[in-house]
């Protein structure tokens, strides 16, 4: 099955300052974890390669206020860091590679959408599913995956798609922009009470969360998501699939405290290849979230990878 992976080598050009001592969890290692991981397992030479280009202003302000799009160009800095706000900062390439990182998902979906039974990975950083309508928070600067939603939507004229969370993280940044969009169906599974401490509730009707405490192991997990998720998918009937691949929720990831381990991330990508072939031709985007242990995220990263090319 055609995958394409959608990348950049300036992605490794965004850095987040050391915490006590300590590298930031989100750094650039993430991204040589999962292409090392994709080439040792022999499957990056089957991968089409995309390079990811920059999002435009007109991209990212289909999912964020023209407002804040102009304060993140304002604000990013020529030398030094500058901080956000709720762990999220900037250098002097952070612009660039946030840029790239909504830009992905852009080019995913064009490519996807350009034939059927195509799927996509954006193997990208920073994440994107924090940052709201008109803040960033959580590491996260754009929303990559709600810019990808919208741009399927507003031009190539889809009029349904359906957003998968499997973070360990509420996408709290994706519900702000997506609530209330009926043409879009979003489904997040996530630890809670937890990081950022939202979503359990919604007052969206095209909002379906799947709450769970600490400790969820994997077979707890694939039950609750298949009884949350599985029907509400196959009745918005999406043209597209996106998805928010966070793999934080492995066993020995700290970020959290789930159970999940590799065939978890398997499974749920092969449940939502089959989702996708019965009203969107098969397409799948996926565009990379969290996952911070290095070794569970290459290997949990490469077997859903593995996933989208074999279902």
């Amino acid at each position: 099955m055609p995958v394409a992976l959608v990348s950049h080598p300036d992605c490794e050009l965004h850095d987040n300052p050391s915490v006590g001592g300590y590298r930031h969890p989100e750094n650039p290692s993430r991204l040589a974890a999962i292409h090392d991981q994709l080439i040792a397992q022999g499957v990056e030479p089957w991968l089409f390669p995309i390079q990811a280009p920059e999002a435009t202003r007109e991209d990212l302000r289909l999912a964020h206020s023209a407002d804040y799009v102009d304060s993140i160009f304002r604000r990013a800095p020529e030398k030094g860091t500058v901080d956000l706000g709720d762990d999220t900062r900037m250098n002097p390439h952070s612009l660039h590679v946030a840029r790239l990182a909504a830009g992905s998902g852009v080019a995913a979906v064009e490519w996807v959408l350009d034939g059927a039974d195509r799927r996509a990975f954006c193997a990208v950083r920073p994440p994107g599913h924090h940052a709201v309508r008109n803040r960033s928070a959580g590491f996260c600067i754009f929303n990559n995956v709600a810019v990808a939603a919208r741009h399927a939507l507003e031009r190539h004229g889809l009029s349904r798609v359906a957003i998968v969370d499997f973070d360990v993280h509420h996408g709290d940044g994706t519900e702000d922009i997506v609530a209330g969009d009926e043409r879009i169906l979003f489904c997040s599974s996530f630890q809670h009470p937890f990081y950022p401490y939202s979503g359990s509730t919604s007052g969206a009707a095209n909002v379906q969360p799947v709450p769970l405490p600490a400790a969820t192991d994997g077979p707890t997990w694939r039950e609750a998501v298949a009884e949350g998720w599985f029907e509400r998918i196959r009745a918005h009937r999406p043209e597209l699939i996106l998805v928010s691949a966070g793999f934080d929720g492995h066993l020995l990831d700290d970020m959290a405290s789930f159970g999940l381990v590799e065939d978890d991330y398997h499974w749920i990508t092969e449940r939502l290849v089959a989702l996708a072939d019965e009203s969107a031709d098969g397409r799948v985007v996926s565009i990379l979230e969290g996952g911070y242990e290095l070794h569970a995220l290459g290997r949990s990263a490469c077997m859903h990878v593995q996933a989208l090319m074999d279902s």
